[in-house]
């Protein structure tokens, strides 16, 4: 099997598993090279806008200049998210940024399921406004890239560049993986990257209002995600069925 022939179904293994980054992107480039030359136009970017975003669309910038970047924006992100996405749009005007909302206005949403859904039922809350969304994204792509590191949690620790990503029946590719969050944050500093003003005010990782808080201490870099519950994850990198 060649790599253009790389699918779903075909997938056994990631094809980078013993590679050894030894670049200054710790393989992040080499990794969107492949990508690209490999799903051309048929790969999109889900993007969250947080530090690790504004890295790989640097990146992917330098390797394809109007690749398609998808936001799932649920209508109750900060404003500061949607600010930068402005600033994005500006510094890099052939990027093909699109935001995705829900098929459920919040105001359907709380007539169909009640008031603050992400107090009563957070994972169907994530599955309406996030998972469905990509689905439909991804439903006539071959494969998407995401900014997973293993450094920020247990749950990740294992991601590969390339995975068979049995939640949406797809190929994630994941050219961070081991990023450390000072990598992250010097390579912003270093090129000058717009980021969420958030983040200069103790919020790590940023996703909607009533699931993000601010933290007190350093450590885990989902910490202040879905605080005070058990919640980790919103589903998009799991592959259990969230919507109940």
């Amino acid at each position: 099997m060649t790599e253009s022939e790389l699918t779903y179904e075909s997938f056994t293994n990631d094809p980078f598993q013993d590679l050894i980054p030894a670049d200054q992107t710790k393989g992040a480039s080499q990794i969107l090279e492949w990508a690209y030359g490999n799903f051309g136009d048929s790969i999109i970017y889900s993007c969250s806008f947080g530090a690790e975003s504004m890295v790989l669309i640097n990146l992917i910038s330098k390797v394809k200049k109007d690749a398609q970047i998808v936001f799932l924006d649920t209508g109750i992100h900060f404003q500061e998210t949607y600010d930068l996405i402005d600033r994005v749009k500006e510094r890099y005007p052939e990027l093909s940024i699109k935001l995705k909302k829900p098929d459920l206005t919040l105001e359907e949403q709380t007539e169909k399921h009640g008031e603050s859904l992400w107090k009563s039922n957070p994972n169907q809350c994530c599955f309406i406004r996030k998972i469905k969304p990509l689905e439909d994204v991804l439903s006539g792509a071959s494969a998407w890239i995401s900014g997973l590191r293993r450094e920020q949690s247990p749950s990740r620790q294992n991601t590969d560049f390339v995975n068979k990503d049995e939640r949406f029946k797809s190929i994630k590719v994941c050219p961070l993986i081991h990023w450390t969050w000072d990598d992250v944050w010097d390579y912003i500093q270093k090129y000058d990257l717009p980021y969420n003003e958030l983040h200069d005010f103790q919020y790590p990782s940023i996703g909607c209002i009533p699931c993000t808080s601010q933290v007190s201490s350093s450590g885990d870099s989902r910490d202040g995600r879905w605080a005070g519950s058990s919640k980790t994850e919103c589903g998009l990198h799991t592959a259990s069925d969230h919507s109940k």
